[in-house]
C-alpha cells in the first residue's frame, strides 16, 4: 500500500483534535508544529502541497528592508529576527546571500542614504550578517562587469538570505516533519466545507479528486491555511473572519546563468520597486512584478514577460539581450495580503501593504483562519497556532519540543563522510557550489540515510536521471516511497526542480527522464506523461 493510500485511510477511519485545511507554507508549518507537540492532527490540500502561493515565491528569506521607507521598524526587527532564525535552524537550506544593488540617476534617493539604510538594516539585524558595503560606479563595473554601469550613481552590498533548493522543496521539509510526528497528511484531498455540531465537533467533507471518493472527518478544531482561498473556504463553511484579502500577482522568468557569482544582482525597475537577478542552481531567475489582480488563479500574459524582460535588458550587459525564446520557464502567483475586513481598499496605496500575517480565532466555535504570511515569518506562525490551541483548551502533552530544524551537526557529518566513501563528495555541474552529498542531505535530511543503503546495494543509482540533471536515480525511489507524488507536475516542478532549469520540450523528450518517472509511477507513467505534456 501506498503512503498516500495508508495516510487516507487514517482519514477515513480515524477522528482528530485538529484538521488544517490547506498544505501551502502556513498549514505545513501548523501541521509540523502541532503533531509534534502531541496534538492528533490531519491535513489536507486539494492540489499538491506547496502547489500554490508556495511555489511562486522569490526563494528569499528576508528581513523586510523594502519596509524601512515605511518606517516599519517593528515588522522588520521581526523578520529580521526571523530571517536568523532559519538561516541557525536549516543552515544547509537556507544561507545568507549578498544582495549586489546599483542605484541610477534619477533615484528617490542618493546612494549614500541608501547605504545608511542598509547600515540600520543589518544593526536592527543583531549584526547577523556581513555588514553592508557603500559601492562606487568603478567598483561595480570591476566587481560585476555584467551589470550596465551607463546611468549608475554608484550602490550598495548588503545581505539577507535565500532558499538554495526551492520553495515547495522548503514548504515539504515540514510536510515530511508532520508525517514522522504521526500527523495523518493527505495531498488531492478537497474540503468541501466544514460544519460545527451541536456536540461541538467540526464535520469536513472531503473528496479525493484522484478517485471522486467523498467521506467525513470529524475534528475539534479546524485551522483555514488556505492562503490566497482563505476567503472561498470560510464563505462555503459560512464562517466570517475579521480580515480578507486582496491580492497582487507577482512573476519570474528563468533564464541562463548571468552571473557567475552567487549573488543576488538587485535593481530598481521602471515602476520604482525593487527587482532582483536571483541564482537558481546553473540558471537565473529574474523579476518581479506587482500588479494587482481580483483572482487569485492567474497565469503570465505576454505583457508580464515584457515588463521583465524590458527591465533586465536595460539593467545588464549581454552579448544578446534576453527575448521571450531564452525563457527556460515561468514561475506565477498571488501574494495575498490580508486587510481587516472594514478596511477600505484604496488602488492608490495598496502597493504600500506589507505581508503580515493574521490569524482569525473563534474561540468559541474553535475555528482558526489564517491571512497573508510569507516564508520568511513561518516559524512564528507555527508558534502562535499552539499559543492560540492553549488559549482554546486543547492540551498540548509535549508543549516545549522544537517541531523545526536539521538534524545535530554529527549526523549531518556522519551522512557526508559515508557519501563520500560512495562517490557523491563531487558537484552536479561546475557552476555548483554543493556537492552531491551535501544536496542530498539538503534535500531529504536523515532519509538520506535511506539513500546511502540504496546505493550499497545497487551502485548505478548514483547516476543524474539525465546527464544535466541535478537529481539521481536513487532520489525517485525516496521520492516514490515517502513524498506522495500523484501528477508528474508534483515531481519536475515542487519534489524537483527540473521544471524550472529546463525547456519544457527538452523534458518532453528526454528519455532518460521518462524512464525516471516510470520509477516513481509505474504503470501510470505513460498517462501521467500525456496529461503533463499534451
Amino acid at each position: 500500500m501506498t503512503l498516500r493510500n495508508n495516510q487516507i485511510l487514517r482519514l477515513e477511519s480515524e477522528e482528530f483534535e485538529v484538521l488544517i485545511i490547506g498544505g501551502g507554507i502556513n498549514g505545513s508549518v501548523a501541521a509540523a508544529a502541532l503533531s509534534a507537540r502531541g496534538i492528533k492532527t490531519a491535513l489536507i490540500d486539494r492540489k499538491d502541497f506547496g502547489g500554490e502561493t508556495s511555489q511562486s515565491s522569490s526563494n528569499l528569506i528576508w528581513g523586510g528592508i523594502k519596509y524601512l521607507e515605511g518606517l516599519e521598524f517593528g515588522l522588520v526587527r521581526q523578520l529580521c529576527r526571523s530571517r536568523n532564525q532559519l538561516i541557525r535552524a536549516y543552515p544547509s537550506s537556507v544561507r545568507e546571500i549578498r544582495f549586489f544593488t546599483n542605484l541610477e540617476k534619477g533615484f528617490r534617493f542618493p546612494a549614500l542614504m541608501i547605504y545608511l539604510g542598509t547600515f540600520l538594516y543589518w544593526l536592527m539585524g543583531i549584526c547577523f550578517t556581513h555588514p553592508p558595503r557603500l559601492l562606487s560606479r568603478s567598483k561595480i563595473d570591476r566587481e560585476e562587469p555584467v551589470i550596465s554601469t551607463s546611468n549608475s550613481i554608484g550602490g550598495v552590498e548588503y545581505s539577507d538570505a535565500y532558499l538554495v533548493e526551492h520553495d515547495s522543496r522548503f514548504v515539504f521539509q515540514f510536510i515530511r516533519r508532520a508525517l514522522t510526528e504521526e500527523c495523518a497528511a493527505v495531498n488531492y484531498i478537497e474540503s468541501q466545507g466544514s460544519e460545527l455540531k451541536e456536540d461541538g465537533h467540526w464535520i469536513t467533507q472531503v473528496r479525493d479528486t484522484q478517485t471522486g471518493k467523498e467521506w467525513s472527518i470529524r475534528s475539534r478544531v479546524v485551522i483555514n491555511a488556505c492562503g490566497p482561498f482563505v476567503d472561498r473556504q470560510n464563505e462555503i463553511s459560512r464562517q466570517k473572519g475579521k480580515h480578507r484579502h486582496i491580492f497582487s500577482k507577482g512573476i519570474h522568468l528563468v533564464v541562463q546563468r548571468l552571473t557567475e557569482i552567487e549573488r543576488v544582482l538587485t535593481f530598481f525597475a521602471d515602476d520604482g520597486r525593487l527587482f532582483f537577478a536571483i541564482p537558481m542552481g546553473n540558471r537565473t531567475v529574474i523579476g518581479t512584478t506587482d500588479n494587482r489582480v481580483k483572482d487569485p488563479e492567474t497565469e503570465v500574459t505576454k505583457e508580464d514577460r515584457q515588463f521583465v524582460l524590458d527591465n533586465i535588458n536595460k539593467r545588464v550587459k549581454l552579448k544578446h539581450p534576453l527575448e521571450e525564446k531564452d525563457i527556460f520557464a515561468e514561475r506565477w502567483g498571488v501574494r495575498p495580503l490580508a486587510l481587516e475586513t472594514g478596511q477600505v481598499d484604496q488602488n492608490s496605496d495598496w502597493t504600500k501593504l506589507s505581508r503580515k500575517h493574521a490569524i482569525d480565532v473563534d474561540t468559541e466555535k474553535r475555528h482558526i483562519s489564517i491571512y497573508g504570511g510569507k516564508l520568511t515569518d513561518c516559524l512564528n506562525i507555527g508558534e502562535e497556532l499552539c499559543a492560540e490551541l492553549s488559549r482554546m483548551g486543547i492540551t498540548l502533552p509535549d508543549p516545549k519540543k522544537r517541531w523545526f530544524g536539521e538534524p545535530e551537526p554529527e549526523k549531518r557529518l556522519d551522512f557526508l563522510n559515508q557519501a563520500q566513501k560512495l562517490g557523491l563528495n563531487v558537484p552536479f555541474h561546475p557552476n555548483a557550489y554543493d556537492t552531491q552529498a551535501e544536496c542530498l542531505w539538503r534535500r531529504y535530511g536523515e532519509a538520506a540515510f535511506e539513500l546511502l543503503e540504496m546505493i550499497h546495494h545497487d551502485s548505478s543509482l548514483t547516476a543524474p536521471i539525465f546527464p544535466e540533471a541535478e537529481n539521481l536515480l536513487c532520489e525517485m525511489n525516496l521520492i516514490a516511497e515517502q513524498e506522495m507524488p500523484v501528477c508528474l507536475a508534483d515531481l519536475l516542478r515542487r519534489r524537483t526542480r527540473l521544471s524550472l532549469l529546463f525547456h519544457h520540450d527538452f523534458l518532453k523528450n528526454s528519455e532518460p527522464l521518462k524512464k525516471a518517472a516510470s520509477i516513481v509511477f509505474g504503470n501510470q507513467t505513460e498517462k501521467n506523461w500525456e496529461e503533463y505534456f499534451s
